[in-house]
């Protein structure tokens, strides 16, 4: 019974060495394969028309985001004038009358 179980276990071991040396010698071949897509990849030019259409157009919309705060600044910098002239002209008024004893 012990040598069953002696050589058992030695079978074992040889079937278990044998998995061992084909699971080392595929990993060596994937290793080898990645490597060449590697090479592949890096020897590939890049997709550059792509990105510059895409740079191209965020600057393009940023331009016209950038014009419209423009607009609306200037407008809003006009309505801030008018209403400064209104306001400086009432407290001229408003002087004037104080000065003159008219409050």
């Amino acid at each position: 019974m012990a040598k069953e179980i002696t050589n058992s276990v030695e079978a074992l071991e040889v079937e278990a060495e044998k998995i061992l040396e084909e699971a080392k010698t595929r990993a060596s071949e994937i290793l080898l394969e990645a490597r060449e897509e590697a090479k592949k990849m890096l020897s590939s030019p890049l997709p550059l028309d792509a990105v510059q259409t895409e740079c191209d157009r965020i600057v393009i919309e940023a331009r016209a985001e950038a014009d419209e705060k423009i607009k609306d600044s200037e407008k809003k910098a006009a309505e801030i004038g008018i209403n400064a002239d209104k306001k400086v002209k009432e407290i001229t008024e408003l002087l004037v009358n104080i000065v003159r004893g008219k409050s």
